[in-house]
């Protein structure tokens, strides 16, 4: 057992409840927690930067290798609160005929041989999920993947060795690296361990704390308890002095004390009144038996006072010194790290976390996206729209060329978007499957706009309700397939198709539902890379709303719109036609001097 005066919530680490507020405080190095005690306790303003010199990092029982930054393990001790990253040791054993395995010796902390063996088996033989008629493209993928990899995995931990899981590679020719990263990826031998450092103070009171906060409390609580417990003993040296100096009295007149003993009627009382012993004293030599009175060896009583007074000088220094007193903690603490501990089991050296990215051959292919939110990806660029079957009651939303390691993006009608990798799109000639299928849309929402294009490409989004700006594919991508909020829409508003950023824009050309056309420079646009809103773009009336927005070049805007008979037609606007429209951003602009009724515009593309 560790001793008492450690501060064992460090060393052994807590996890569960604290009144009502979660706690996981991994458990860490006892000479490691014992060397900032004393450094604090020698230095009480120490740096929380020079705190982390003596307590680099947790220290797991099981080892492992902790691979987050030293910035990010100093934050989360800072604020005591945060996630450190840890992944598995391992070693490459080299087999006959230049075979070789893999030989996994260290696991993260919540992490067993057993659970590992459990995923591998998941991922190679996957089960249909609930509420689907078949496995997804991605677990295809995976089983694929990791069928491809791993030729037998089993666990050989025995008393010779705690863990050791053998991973055996279904040819000696594979990357090694390439196959470490796969089971990091897609295993928990590499993981999070939180780190939420909520305990209950000197106050009585659960609190989130950094490592100085707790480090600090512990020294005040080790200097208290240190404290009570010297003047506890003090009053015991007191006592014993007290009753040693009265047998010294009694054994310089063991005669007269027995004849009073035998002779008085109070013989407690006579002993006080005869050589003025405290009752204390008195009480102390009548419990004495005789013989033993006769025995008092005054050398023996002599040495004992002695050792006591001398005890007592020292006790009274402590309680009087707070430089001796830190003096005696630091010697407690450095007697416990001595008998207690142990060296560091966990390694800390920062490593890219390991990530799995899927061998996407890069060719050409059109994605095909329905009205309805049917998607497939056809192979090759060029293809006829006209020879594209849908569903009964369907039609063509839109065909996107681009390649196999692009990005299909879904907006939701509440401004959240949702990507999906061109590659994981099915081909073939049927109807491809509905986009709802391979994400997770929220409740109460439903799928507007699509657009796929590589993740360096910029898109204008706008809404309804005049508000827009510039973001990239990329900044859209979810690694999950909640995907994540992104256009920040009002009530009452929706999000308008997005639209290209042609490389040569310099203007943005706003048409309203009420006919009118504003053009204003780009540079009045904000890129939000993380989503929002936006800027005004343009002034809308009541009931009026905006009806597209699109960054145009040099070469001018064409209307679409409707004559009379209903006939769709087009007008181009460049120059001096286009300039009566062009002014500042959310501004109303004005109505075009057009016989059209304007539904939507596109820019003037080249030949």
């Amino acid at each position: 057992l560790l001793p008492a005066r450690l501060p064992f919530v460090l060393l052994n680490g807590a996890s569960g409840i604290a009144v009502g507020l979660a706690t996981e405080i991994p458990s860490h190095n006892l000479r490691e927690v014992a060397g900032a005690a004393i450094a604090l306790i020698r230095n009480p303003k120490l740096s929380h930067a020079e705190l982390m010199q003596h307590v680099p990092g947790p220290d797991f029982p099981g080892g492992g290798q902790i691979i987050s930054s030293e910035t990010e393990i100093a934050a989360a001790y800072e604020t005591g609160r945060g996630s450190l990253k840890v992944r598995a040791r391992w070693k490459i054993e080299d087999l006959a005929r230049g075979q070789w395995q893999l030989v996994i010796t260290e696991l993260p902390p919540n992490t067993a041989a057993q659970k590992v063996l459990e995923e591998i088996e998941e991922q190679t033989n996957p089960k249909i999920k609930l509420g689907k008629k078949a496995l997804t493209p991605e677990q295809l993928q995976t089983k694929q993947m990791l069928l491809g990899l791993l030729d037998a995995v089993r666990d050989e931990s025995g008393k010779d060795a705690p863990v050791r899981l053998v991973f055996e590679p279904k040819s000696s020719r594979i990357d090694q690296t390439e196959f470490v990263n796969t089971l990091l990826a897609h295993t928990s031998l590499e993981s999070n361990a939180p780190l939420n450092m909520v305990m209950v103070g000197g106050d009585g009171r659960p609190r989130q704390k950094g490592l100085g906060e707790i480090l600090q409390e512990w020294v005040a609580f080790r200097f208290a308890t240190v404290t009570r417990r010297t003047r506890h003993r003090l009053s015991k040296v007191d006592d014993r002095i007290h009753i040693l100096e009265g047998r010294m009295i009694v054994f310089l007149n063991i005669d007269e004390v027995i004849r009073i003993i035998r002779e008085s009627d109070e013989p407690k009382v006579a002993l006080m009144a005869a050589f003025g012993l405290s009752d204390r004293q008195a009480e102390d030599i009548l419990e004495i038996r005789l013989r033993q009175l006769a025995r008092l060896e005054k050398i023996k009583i002599e040495k004992e006072l002695a050792e006591l007074r001398d005890e007592k000088a020292k006790l009274e220094e402590l309680l009087g010194s707070e430089s001796a007193m830190k003096r005696l903690l630091i010697r407690e603490i450095e007697a416990d790290a001595k008998q207690y501990g142990d060296e560091r089991r966990t390694l800390i050296q920062q490593e890219k976390r390991a990530t799995f990215e899927a061998r996407v051959v890069d060719e050409p292919v059109t994605v095909v996206v329905s009205q309805k939110g049917w998607v497939r990806a056809l192979k090759g660029h060029g293809l006829d729209t006209a020879g594209f079957t849908f569903k009964a009651g369907d039609g063509l939303y839109a065909a996107f060329q681009c390649r196999t390691p692009d990005t299909l993006i879904a907006w939701g009608s509440n401004g959240r978007v949702y990507s999906v990798a061109v590659a994981m799109l099915p081909g073939g000639r049927g109807d491809g499957v509905p986009v709802t299928s391979l994400i997770e849309l929220e409740s109460g929402s439903h799928l507007m706009h699509y657009y796929a294009a590589p993740a360096e490409q910029a898109l204008l989004l706008a809404s309804s309700n005049g508000f827009g700006f510039i973001a990239k594919v990329g900044d859209m991508v979810s690694r999950v397939k909640a995907g994540k909020s992104f256009m920040t829409i009002d009530a009452g508003a929706t999000p308008l198709a997005p639209m290209p950023m042609l490389p040569d824009a310099a203007q943005v050309a706003c048409l309203s539902s009420g006919g009118r056309l504003l053009v204003f420079g780009l540079d009045e646009m904000k890129t939000l890379s993380g989503g929002g809103r936006g800027v005004t773009l343009m002034a809308l009336d009541d009931n009026e709303v905006l009806v597209q927005a699109l960054a145009i070049n040099a070469a001018g805007v064409v209307l679409i719109g409707t004559r009379r008979g209903g006939r769709v037609d087009e007008e181009k606007l460049s120059g001096a036609a286009l300039a009566p429209h062009v002014g500042k951003r959310a501004r109303k602009g004005r109505s075009p001097e057009s016989k059209l009724k304007l539904e939507g515009m596109r820019p003037v593309l080249p030949a």
